[in-house]
């Protein structure tokens, strides 16, 4: 049995993903209640919503993870390993 070797992240708040989304060239679109619009042109125009929760679950965290890797033609490991690299 293999484990994948980059673990999603179990304590991260919707806040801080978006900080951390930055990297990539998103940025906060706008935020209506709970939820967060970030917009990058990088590769072309794609928009994610992030809810502003702490932390996410880790089932919403894992989509957007795979979202923003399948935009931006990365493995889902190759993008937590640049989001959360230390």
């Amino acid at each position: 049995m293999r484990s994948s070797p980059r673990e999603t992240p179990r304590d991260l708040s919707g806040s801080e993903l978006a900080k951390r989304l930055k990297r990539f060239e998103y940025i906060i679109d706008h935020q209506t209640g709970s939820h967060i619009r970030l917009t990058t042109e990088r590769n072309g125009e794609h928009h994610i919503t992030i809810p502003a929760h702490d932390p996410l679950k880790v089932g919403t965290l894992s989509a957007i993870l795979r979202d923003v890797a399948e935009h931006l033609g990365l493995s889902r490991d190759e993008l937590i390993a640049e989001l959360f690299q230390k």
